[in-house]
């Protein structure tokens, strides 16, 4: 597995980081202050997580961006086009505190999303969860937590089916981002937040 960049260390940046950390996969890890403000987070994250700048991060093979969503625009701008790379679409169109849904003139979360990453290959995934559980053992509870993807892109979809794989979770494809962004959507779609197990 190629080195991931992460845009975003809140809950969700920082839940995915820790998770793979601990299976010793290269990451660097961003925020909009800069490496310095990132110094605590990483030296507990571990040895093969690093504190890096947005476009360090950005030119990773796999991005995976967890940004508020207000801030997304000023996260992404001015990165050069992504050129086929995979970008993971880990935001919910709603923030702290008042979790009103933002307006979204009647598109999906991802579909907005996907115009900020102009080049990007967009896979939804690891939205739905709640962070903490990102960061419990995904063997618990008698068999694999499910991680649910969606994206336009097959070869895409599969990278990120084997990353969630290699995190010990279950993927599930839910197709389409038209189909599968609109099911993990928070607010809106029926599947975020479920923490659903695979037995066997």
């Amino acid at each position: 597995m190629q080195a991931i960049g992460i845009i975003g260390a809140g809950a969700i940046g920082s839940a995915f980081a820790r998770a793979i950390g601990n299976k010793g996969i290269q990451a660097i890890i961003s925020n909009s202050r800069g490496p310095e403000s990132l110094k605590e987070l990483v030296r507990e994250l571990g040895p093969s997580i690093r504190a890096g700048t947005r476009q360090e991060a950005a030119s990773q093979e796999i991005v995976l961006v967890a940004v508020n969503w207000s801030k997304l625009p000023e996260a992404l701008a001015g990165l050069p086009d992504f050129n086929g790379r995979i970008v993971i679409d880990a935001n919910n169109p709603i923030e702290a505190p008042l979790f009103r849904p933002a307006e979204l003139h009647g598109r999906l979360s991802t579909e907005v999303f996907r115009d900020l990453v102009p080049g990007a290959r967009v896979v939804k995934a690891f939205n739905h969860l709640q962070p903490q559980l990102l960061l419990k053992d995904p063997a618990s509870d008698g068999g694999k937590r499910i991680l649910f993807y969606s994206g336009d892109h097959d070869q895409a979809k599969a990278v990120v089916n084997e990353l969630i794989s290699q995190l010990g979770f279950f993927g599930i494809d839910l197709g389409s981002i038209s189909i599968g962004g609109r099911l993990t959507q928070f607010p809106g779609g029926p599947l975020p937040a479920l923490n659903l197990v695979k037995l066997g």
